[in-house]
């Protein structure tokens, strides 16, 4: 495109003051101001990033000094400099784990932190373990199962979270006027973080195309997900589908981005408490 006016967003404060850094994190959803594209970050290099809109498409687009929508604040994209930040992949030679961390700084295990990770049930479980795995255990994190959120307030009290003791909640479903919205609202706590994403399972989180579908099937409220699943694609039983699928997952790519963005924000939520 040149340097001419349409190379770029027009911003006349920019030569005035320069906006804020904010360092990239997958998940984070920002609008690139020159095109309007808006989407999850999934991935950066090479002076560019990669965003994830809602229909699943990918746009790769160049990082420029305000270029970009934050919450509705111009931003300059930046790189993020601390092991907090949990870049993703960027391109080179160094070996990464599933999650898109850098595999030399996460070996080994740690005597486990006070502080945990709730998830859902087992299924939520044993995807973070397939995807994070070994971050968590290099972190110390330990994941517990909840058996569902209608108890979370109580379940919190009877945990006593802390400064030094905090508690990260990965719920189903977390989207504005539903039920597990309400709970989560019941919960105020500086030390408790409640992130999720918006399907009614899990499951639905793992990208489609993975099992040859452009999108997953519409069930009916009145049925279980997983049942109505199972019978529209007519495959075998609800465990053995499982395997299957989460079998296929070999990294966060094959995730909706809201969920790794939502799994990230926990960990790095418990990892940044003192101990």
């Amino acid at each position: 495109m040149g340097d001419g006016i349409v190379a770029g967003p027009v911003d006349l404060e920019r030569k005035r003051q320069a906006p804020p850094g904010t360092p990239m994190r997958r998940g984070l959803v920002v609008e690139h101001r020159a095109s309007g594209i808006v989407g999850a970050i999934t991935a950066w290099g090479k002076g560019q990033v990669q965003l994830q809109d809602r229909r699943g498409a990918l746009h790769r687009l160049p990082l420029e000094v305000g270029g970009f929508l934050v919450e509705g604040r111009v931003a300059t994209l930046t790189v993020p400099t601390t092991p907090t930040d949990r870049p993703g992949p960027g391109g080179g030679g160094t070996a990464l784990t599933a999650s898109g961390s850098i595999a030399p700084e996460r070996r080994g295990a740690r005597v486990a932190r006070a502080s945990r990770i709730w998830v859902e049930g087992k299924h939520d479980a044993e995807l973070l373990e397939k995807v994070w795995g070994d971050d968590l255990r290099h972190e110390g994190v330990v994941v517990e199962l909840l058996d569902g959120v209608d108890n979370l307030a109580d379940q919190v009290r009877r945990f006593g979270p802390g400064p030094t003791r905090r508690v990260g909640v990965l719920v189903d479903h977390l989207v504005t006027g539903s039920k597990e919205a309400r709970i989560a609202a019941t919960v105020r706590d500086p030390n408790v973080l409640i992130r999720g994403h918006r399907f009614i399972d899990v499951w639905a989180a793992i990208k489609p195309q993975l099992v040859g579908l452009a999108a997953w099937p519409e069930v009916d409220r009145s049925i279980v997900w997983k049942d109505g699943i199972c019978a529209a694609l007519g495959v075998a039983e609800p465990p053995q589908f499982w395997r299957s699928l989460l079998g296929r997952v070999s990294t966060y790519r094959d995730l909706d981005a809201t969920l790794v963005g939502a799994v990230e924000e926990l960990i790095d939520f418990v990892t940044e408490a003192p101990e």
